[in-house]
């Protein structure tokens, strides 16, 4: 029976031990104090790998560990944060050196892999429902936009930083660029965009009939019909996976409007959408499954 550790640092981090690819038992998971969702933007990045790292040997509770993965938002390559908008005192950090040095002091010499968090939770959802000989493709809806892809290849894969809008206007992108799909659809770029309402807020009052909000949920759907058609037309038609904290606000028939407008030639015809719920055991599950299966160079 092979053992890996999947961990996720998101609002905030999480751990667990996983037994042969998710698919006997429960992972164990708990947050560590230092590492809630309003202390991890202030921490320095030494503060979060050691978070991290402690986490890690809890969740290994002195058994033996083959693989270790973690997930974090940003552009993560060879084991180092290259960017990362929301944890912007990562970029740099060599997670997988300074992670391996922490757990090898603490008895744990199992590999480390580091990938972008949407990719881990493709990954889940690919464990979980028995679907590891197809490709899943996941949408994360959360204070970032991530696009996650199982099985995982090596790339930049920032989704969420796709063109959607030539608007010179658009410019809530917590990266500074203009017309990305996060500065639209992103939880941190809704709440810039409405000083006086909370994204919340924001979609009650369309749906009561405020025909500013209306504007804005219809645009926000738009945008990503927009980027699914671009992923459509590179890499075929097929399933989506929606999720997120966000993607309650997702109107199915909405969307399929919007990107029947986008994808007309019929070999890209097929698509569907499924809006599944947030779950952090479905990203250690992916963290696990791709570090045990597919390690990160």
């Amino acid at each position: 029976m092979r053992r890996a550790i999947g961990v996720l640092v998101s609002d905030r981090v999480v751990a667990g031990m996983v037994e042969d690819g998710g698919q006997n038992g429960k992972p164990f998971t708990e947050p560590l104090l230092g590492c809630t969702a309003d202390e991890l933007a202030s921490l320095p990045a030494d503060q979060i790998v050691e978070c991290i790292g402690e986490l890690i040997v809890k969740a290994g509770s002195g058994q033996p560990v083959m693989a270790v993965g973690a997930g974090l938002p940003g552009v993560i390559r060879h084991g180092v944060v290259e960017e990362s908008p929301n944890l912007q005192q990562l970029k740099g950090t060599n997670i997988r050196r300074f992670l391996g040095d922490f757990l090898h002091m603490h008895g744990i010499d199992a590999p480390v892999s580091v990938y972008n968090d949407a990719d881990i939770v493709a990954a889940g959802l690919a464990g979980t429902r028995g679907q590891l000989d197809r490709m899943v493709r996941v949408w994360t809806l959360g204070n970032g936009i991530g696009y996650g892809q199982y099985p995982w290849t090596e790339g930049m894969w920032e989704g969420g930083h796709m063109v959607v809008s030539l608007d010179p206007k658009e410019r809530f992108c917590g990266c500074g660029g203009v017309g990305h799909l996060e500065g639209i659809m992103g939880h941190r770029a809704m709440r810039l965009r409405f000083l006086d309402l909370e994204p919340e807020e924001v979609f009650a009052q369309a749906a009561q009939g405020d025909t500013r909000c209306a504007e804005f949920v219809a645009l926000w759907h738009r945008a990503l019909a927009a980027a699914t058609a671009s992923m459509i037309h590179l890499s075929g038609p097929g399933k989506f996976f929606i999720t997120g904290p966000n993607s309650k606000h997702v109107d199915l028939e909405i969307l399929g409007r919007f990107l029947n407008d986008t994808v007309k030639m019929s070999p890209f015809q097929g698509y569907v959408f499924e809006v599944v719920p947030s779950s952090n055991e479905v990203a250690i599950v992916g963290a696990a499954l791709n570090a045990d299966r597919t390690p990160a160079e």
